[in-house]
C-alpha cells in the first residue's frame, strides 16, 4: 500500500476522548492543547489516524454529543486556533486527523432548534421531527429512546410532540426536509476546509425516520447487541424497523460522499447499530459511493468467544462485496475490554491478544485510549457518577463514566492528567500502576506490545489489505490465514489457560515477533500455543495455494 492510495483501508485510528485525555488549564477537564502535547506519543504508538469525540460548543448534557454550534470549539476545549494548531502537529508527524460528527441530533439550545419550537409557522419550523399528540394527549407511537422512556417529548409552546431518540435535550433533526441536509452539509464542509481528514460518524443509521411514524414491532428475540441495547433496557424489546436505518439514508449518504469526493484523501467511518447492523454495514459501504467505511457493535457485546468472532466475521465477509469494515473491541460507549471479555483476569496477558486479534482481521481498527495500556473498567460510586445513562438504569447499569475516567500518564497528582483540585471524572486508583511512564520503563508491558505490533503490523502487506480465510474457532482459539497476492500468514490466537495445538497441511515456518508478544512455537506442520498466547507463521510459497481457501 502506497501513500497515495486509500490510507483508511487497513488503518489504525486511534480515539482520543477530549475530556480525559490531558488537561492543560488546570481546570480538571482535557483539552484540544492536550492532545497537540501529547502528539508525540500517540506518533511513537504507531497509529495512522486519530479520531477525536466531539469539541464542539454544547451545554454538555451529553458530554459533547448534544451540538449547539456545528461550527465552533467549545471553550471547555480551546479555540478554534487551537483546533488548528492541532491539525498542523498531527500532520507534521503524518498522523491523519478524523473528528466525529453528531449529525442526526442536535442541542435543544442550538439555535435551530430555539427557532423552530416557537410556532408552526418558522423558517425553521419543519427542521426538527414534531407530531401531533394522539386524541388522548399520549404520544404519537410506541418508538423508544436509547435513554430509557418514550422517544418524545411534549413541548408546550408548539402545543406538539418532537422525536428524541437519545436524551430528551437532544432534538433529532428532520433529514426529510432538503434545507436541514443542506444547512448538515455545509457545517460537513467547513471542518474540511480546515483540513480534516475525514468524520467519524454518530449513529449514521439513524438519520431518517418513517414519515408515516409505524409503531416498531416487538423483537421476537431480544438479544444484546444494538447501539444502547441492553436486557434490562426496554429498548431490546423491539424490532427498530421505522425510527432508524430507513432507506431513504442512503441517498444522503451517496450526498455526503460527493461532498467528500471534493476533498481527496478524506474518509468516514460510520457507526452503525441497528438490529440488522452487518447487512447495515455492507449497503452502506458498497459500491464506491457512500461511506468509506462503517462499524457495528458486534465486537462491543459481551460474548468474545472465538467462535462468534469467526461467525460476525465471515457473515460480513459473505455480504460485504467491495465494502469495507472498520473493527473496534472499546469506545467510549461501552464497558473497557479488559473487564468486558477479560473478566479482569490475566489482563496483561489478553490485553495483548486482544490487541493482536483486532490488528489481524480483515478491515480497519479503532483503538480506544487506554486500551494500550490494558486498563480495566473504573470503579464508580453512585455519588460520583455524571453520565446520564448510568444515573438512568443504575444500579443494573453504570452507564459509561467507567470507560471514560482520565487517561493515566504518571505517578503524579491526579496520575498526571490535570493539575486542578479535583477533575472531572476521578482516576481509578487501579489506573495508577499502568500509568505511561512506567509502562515505557518495563519491555514487556502492554504498551511496549502496542508499540512493537503496531510497527510490525506495517511490514505486512497481507495484514493490511489482504483477504481472510478462517481455518479454526472454538470458544477460546482461533486459526485463520491472511494474504494477498504476494504475502501470506497463518495467525493462530489462544485465549484460553490450557496449551493448545493446531496441525497443518501447509508447510509452515516462524515469523520473527517482537519481544513484548507472548509467543508461541511454531514447527513444519504445527504450532503450539502455550496458554494466552497466539503465533504467526510464515506459509511455504510452493505449499500455498490461495484458491484451496475458496
Amino acid at each position: 500500500m502506497t501513500t497515495n492510495q486509500a490510507w483508511w483501508r487497513g488503518a489504525v485510528i486511534y480515539q482520543v476522548y477530549p475530556r480525559s485525555f490531558l488537561d492543560t488549564n488546570k481546570d480538571g477537564i482535557g483539552d484540544l492543547a492536550g492532545i497537540t502535547r501529547k502528539m508525540d506519543y500517540l506518533a511513537q504508538l504507531g497509529i495512522d489516524a486519530i479520531w477525536v469525540s466531539p469539541f464542539f460548543t454544547s451545554p454538555m448534557k451529553d458530554f459533547g454529543y448534544d451540538v449547539a454550534d456545528f461550527c465552533n470549539v467549545d471553550p471547555l476545549f480551546g479555540s478554534l486556533d487551537d483546533f488548528d494548531s492541532l491539525i498542523k502537529a498531527a500532520h507534521d508527524r503524518n498522523i491523519k486527523v478524523i473528528i466525529d460528527q453528531v449529525l442526526n441530533h442536535t442541542s435543544d439550545q442550538h439555535p435551530w432548534f430555539i427557532e423552530s419550537r416557537q410556532s408552526h409557522d418558522n423558517a425553521k419550523a419543519n427542521w426538527y421531527v414534531w407530531a401531533d399528540a394522539k386524541p388522548d394527549g399520549t404520544v404519537p407511537n410506541n418508538w423508544l429512546s436509547v435513554f430509557g422512556g418514550p422517544a418524545w417529548r411534549w413541548d408546550s409552546r408548539r402545543k406538539q410532540y418532537y422525536l428524541h431518540n437519545f436524551l430528551d435535550s437532544q432534538p433529532d433533526l428532520n433529514f426529510h426536509n432538503p434545507d436541514v441536509v443542506k444547512a448538515i452539509l455545509e457545517s460537513v464542509e467547513f471542518w474540511l476546509k480546515r483540513g480534516v481528514d475525514g468524520f467519524r460518524l454518530d449513529t449514521a443509521n439513524y438519520y431518517f425516520h418513517d414519515t408515516k411514524l409505524r409503531n416498531n414491532p416487538p423483537k421476537k428475540e431480544v438479544v444484546e447487541g444494538s447501539i444502547g441495547v441492553r436486557l434490562d433496557n426496554p429498548y431490546a424489546y423491539q424490532l427498530h424497523i421505522y425510527d432508524k436505518s430507513r432507506p431513504e439514508n442512503l441517498a444522503f449518504l451517496k450526498a455526503l460522499r460527493q461532498l467528500l469526493d471534493q476533498y481527496p484523501n478524506t474518509t468516514t467511518v460510520g457507526e452503525v447499530g441497528c438490529d440488522f447492523s452487518l447487512k447495515t454495514m455492507a449497503s452502506y459501504t458498497q459500491g464506491g459511493d457512500k461511506l468509506h467505511m462503517c462499524y457495528s457493535f458486534d465486537l462491543l457485546t459481551h460474548d468474545n468467544s472465538m467462535t462468534h468472532i469467526r461467525q460476525i466475521m465471515e457473515s460480513i465477509e459473505t455480504g460485504l462485496a467491495d465494502g469495507w469494515p472498520c473493527w473496534s473491541i472499546g469506545n467510549h460507549d461501552v464497558e473497557r475490554v479488559v473487564t468486558r471479555w477479560g473478566k479482569n483476569q490475566h489482563s496483561l496477558e489478553k490485553a495483548k491478544l486482544y490487541m493482536i486479534l483486532l490488528l489481524t482481521l480483515r478491515g480497519s481498527v479503532c483503538l480506544y485510549q487506554g486500551e494500550e495500556l490494558g486498563l480495566n473498567e473504573a470503579e464508580l460510586e453512585f455519588e460520583q457518577l455524571v453520565d446520564p445513562f448510568g444515573i438512568n438504569f443504575w444500579p443494573e447499569f453504570k452507564g459509561r463514566d467507567g470507560c471514560r475516567t482520565p487517561m493515566p500518564w504518571n505517578q503524579n497528582q491526579h496520575a498526571g492528567f490535570s493539575q486542578a483540585d479535583k477533575t472531572w471524572l476521578p482516576v481509578a486508583e487501579s489506573h495508577y500502576p499502568l500509568n505511561v511512564a512506567q509502562q515505557e520503563q518495563d519491555t514487556h508491558s502492554c504498551l511496549a506490545a502496542y508499540r512493537a505490533f503496531l510497527t510490525f503490523r506495517k511490514t505486512r502487506p497481507e495484514l493490511i489489505g489482504g483477504d481472510i480465510k478462517f481455518l479454526h474457532a472454538d470458544k477460546q482459539s482461533l486459526v485463520f490465514i491472511r494474504y494477498s497476492k504476494k504475502h501470506s500468514c497463518m495467525i493462530a490466537i489462544n485465549l484460553g489457560d490450557h496449551e493448545f495445538k493446531y496441525e497443518s497441511s501447509w508447510l509452515l515456518s516462524s515469523i520473527d515477533l517482537p519481544n513484548a508478544l507472548p509467543v508461541g512455537e511454531v514447527s513444519k506442520h504445527d504450532l503450539t500455543l502455550p496458554a494466552f498466547s497466539f503465533v504467526m507463521a510464515e506459509l511455504a510459497d510452493k505449499s500455498f495455494n490461495p484458491n484451496k481457501l475458496i
